[in-house]
C-alpha cells in the first residue's frame, strides 16, 4: 500500500514538473507572465480523453493531438496577448483561463459539463497495458526527462538566447533585428504544447477528468512551483514541483477533519511562497543561484 501511494505521488510530481518546466519557458526565459497555462493543460487533457473515449484513438495519438491542439490555442492566444505588458498581459491570459473553464462547464454536449469524462483508457505499449503503477511511473518519468532534455536544448540554442534577450530588454532585442513577436509566439506555443502533453498524461492516469481539475487554483499552484523553484531554471521547476506536491502530504496522516485539509494545503502553499519571496526572491534554484554555484565550483577547481 505504501509503495502504491509513493508511486502515485511520483507520477503526479512528474506531471507537475512538466507543467512547471513548460511554464518557466514562458515566464522565466521569455518574461511572459502567463496565467493561462492551466487552460492549455485542460485542452490537452480533454482532447486526448475525448478522442480515446469517443473515437477509440490510442493514447499516443491522443497525447500528440492534445499537445498540438494546446499549441494551436497557445499560438492564437499570442496574437492578442504578447504585445501586452505587465498587468495587462496577466489579465489577458487569466481571462483565457476563465473562458476555457466556462466552456468546459457549459458545453455539455462535447465536454459532458460538470459530470466530466469517465472511463478514459490506460495507455498501451507494444500490446501491453501500462495500467500498473510502476509502468505508468516509468512513462511519466520518461516524459519528464524528455521535456527537460528538449527544453535544455531550446534554452541553450540561439532561439533560447533570443528569448532571454527579449526578457531582459525587448526594445534592444528588436533594435538588433530580432522578430520579438514571432519569438514570443513560438515560445508560448511550445509551452502550451508541453502543457497539453502533461494534460494527456494526467487524464489517462486518473481515467476521469472534470472542470474542477483545471481551475484557477491550479494556475496558482503551477505558478508557485515556478517561483519557489526559481525562474529561468529547469532544475528549479522540477524541485518546486516535487516540493509543493510532497509538502502537504503529511496532513493526510494527522487527525484533522477532511473539510479543512484543503484550506490548510492552500495556506501552506501561500506561506511557503511568501517565505521564498522574502528570503530567496530568486527561488531555491534560480538562474542566478545556479550560475553562482558553477562559478564557485570553477574557482575551487582552479585553486586546487
Amino acid at each position: 500500500m505504501i509503495e502504491q501511494y509513493l508511486l502515485h505521488l511520483f507520477i503526479i510530481a512528474c506531471v507537475y514538473a512538466i507543467l512547471a518546466m513548460s511554464l518557466n519557458l514562458a515566464v522565466g526565459f521569455t518574461g511572459l507572465l502567463n496565467l493561462g497555462h492551466v487552460a492549455f493543460y485542460a485542452i490537452g487533457a480533454y482532447t486526448s480523453a475525448l478522442l480515446a473515449v469517443g473515437l477509440g484513438v490510442p493514447f499516443w495519438g491522443g497525447m500528440l493531438a492534445g499537445g498540438c491542439m494546446a499549441a494551436l490555442f497557445g499560438y492564437l492566444l499570442s496574437f492578442p496577448t504578447v504585445r501586452l505588458k505587465g498587468d495587462y498581459l496577466v489579465l489577458g491570459t487569466l481571462g483565457f483561463t476563465i473562458i476555457v473553464e466556462a466552456v468546459l462547464k457549459n458545453w455539455a454536449s462535447l465536454t459532458r459539463g460538470p459530470l466530466g469524462i469517465a472511463g478514459i483508457p490506460k495507455p498501451r505499449l507494444l500490446g501491453l497495458s501500462l495500467s500498473p503503477l510502476p509502468a505508468y511511473a516509468l512513462l511519466a518519468l520518461a516524459a519528464a526527462l524528455l521535456t527537460y532534455w528538449l527544453l535544455s536544448l531550446v534554452v541553450a540554442s540561439p532561439f533560447g538566447r533570443t528569448l532571454k534577450a527579449i526578457r531582459d530588454d525587448e526594445v534592444a532585442a528588436g533594435a538588433l533585428g530580432k522578430d520579438t513577436f514571432r519569438a514570443k509566439a513560438k515560445a508560448l506555443a511550445l509551452s502550451a504544447f508541453l502543457a497539453g502533453v502533461a494534460g494527456a498524461l494526467y487524464a489517462h492516469y486518473i481515467t476521469f477528468i472534470d472542470p474542477s481539475s483545471f481551475s484557477i487554483t491550479e494556475t496558482i499552484l503551477i505558478f508557485s512551483m515556478v517561483l519557489v523553484g526559481g525562474t529561468a531554471s529547469l532544475l528549479g521547476s522540477v524541485a518546486g514541483a516535487a516540493l509543493l506536491v510532497l509538502l502537504p502530504e503529511p496532513l493526510r496522516f494527522l487527525p484533522i477533519p477532511s473539510d479543512i485539509v484543503g484550506g490548510m494545503r492552500q495556506a501552506i502553499y501561500a506561506l511557503l511562497l511568501v517565505l521564498v519571496i522574502l528570503k530567496r526572491p530568486q527561488g531555491l534554484l534560480g538562474e542566478d543561484t545556479l550560475r553562482d554555484a558553477w562559478a564557485r565550483a570553477r574557482r575551487r577547481r582552479k585553486g586546487a
